[in-house]
């Protein structure tokens, strides 16, 4: 069974190699041991309640129950910006007007913001290109949204995530050769290295200063300004159908859109359901599996069971996975394997969450 869960201290070597697999622009995941090593900490100091607020966040992993092999990690920044200006650019109208001259125009202008400052941030959503044609990209992104759902006092009200912004064939941004590079003078991967180790006084001292007229820039750059990296598009998709929408907010590197929700709204939050643990006996599984050999009539073949997101309630070993079927009278029946997957036990409480909205 493949399993998101919460990060231990045992699986920073194999972060590092998982982390050699990225490309640029993924800002909070790269393959730096020291700073992996960090974040774990991190991680385990929020959970045990030893971690300020300003530094609490989530790391988790997806991992192959079977062969133990980690394909995936995401993240949870619980508050950003309270250490730290969370920077964006906020893309707003501009209007010209004479009247004497009969002439009007519109142009769009990029304005530094704080405005997110606080929010909740869902992070680090990287899943090795060995696994993403298995269909469980989904799993990955959702499983943070479970543990939201689950955990929803630990969060604030209103929730965002930054998506990684167009980069070019040669793999460089143009809207940082368009921007960013003249004001910082440093290359993108230099200023995305120091900005996601949390070094980002130069922000600061170097950003420009008044609004960035888009109008004035390459028509290349113009483009990238909301537009996502193509690796991403999929990310994107799974984000807008939780309930997170594009606000006119940019990454103030590569311009990749922000989307944000307020956390109710999440479906997830909405939808998901706390049930009971039934664990099917091997015998009622055999005579199950046996029956579904047996030929019958069209009109009389079971339905596929739906399937559904399903996590246990611990927070310092928290799992999610996906499996079959459905709740019955405040119950959800998992196989014993599923049930050691995720750390399960007859009677103990799960989270549901059915994979086709109601």
């Amino acid at each position: 069974m493949i399993v998101v869960r919460v990060v231990q201290t045992e699986d920073v070597d194999a972060l590092v190699r998982l982390a050699g697999e990225t490309g640029p622009g993924l800002t909070t995941f790269k393959p730096d041991r020291e700073a992996l090593a960090a974040r774990i900490a991190r991680t385990r100091r929020t959970l045990e309640g030893r971690a300020e607020p300003h530094e609490a966040g989530y790391f988790f992993v997806m991992q192959d129950s079977v062969s133990g092999d980690i394909a995936g990690v995401c993240g949870i920044e619980a508050e950003v910006g309270l250490a730290q200006p969370f920077y964006n650019y906020r893309v707003s109208q501009v209007v010209h007007a004479s009247q004497e001259l009969g002439i009007w125009t519109r142009m769009r202008a990029l304005n530094i913001s704080h405005d997110l400052t606080g929010y909740a941030e869902v992070c680090s959503l990287f899943l090795s290109p060995r696994y993403r044609a298995s269909g469980v990209g989904g799993l990955l992104s959702r499983s943070r949204f479970m543990f939201i759902a689950q955990f929803r006092e630990r969060f604030p009200q209103r929730l965002c995530a930054e998506l990684r912004g167009h980069f070019d064939e040669q793999g460089t941004s143009p809207f940082w050769r368009a921007v960013g590079s003249h004001f910082y003078q440093i290359d993108f991967n230099a200023a995305d290295y120091l900005s996601s180790h949390g070094r980002r006084a130069f922000l600061a001292e170097l950003m420009p200063r008044f609004p960035v007229y888009v109008d004035l820039l390459p028509a290349e750059a113009q483009r990238c300004v909301g537009l996502t990296h193509q690796d991403t598009v999929p990310a994107r998709r799974m984000l807008e159908a939780e309930g997170l929408r594009y606000e006119n907010h940019v990454d103030i590197f590569d311009a990749g859109p922000v989307l944000e929700c307020h956390i109710a709204d999440l479906r997830t939050v909405r939808d998901s359901v706390l049930a009971v643990v039934e664990i099917a006996e091997p015998e009622a599984a055999h005579e199950a599996n046996a029956a579904a050999l047996e030929p019958a009539a069209p009109a009389a073949q079971a339905q596929p069971q739906p399937q559904a997101l399903v996590s246990n309630t611990s927070l310092g070993d928290f799992r999610v996975g996906v499996a079959a079927g459905a709740v019955h009278a405040g119950r959800f029946r998992l196989s014993a394997s599923e049930a050691a997957a995720l750390n399960l036990n007859a009677g103990d409480a799960l989270r549901v969450l059915p994979l086709k909205p109601r």
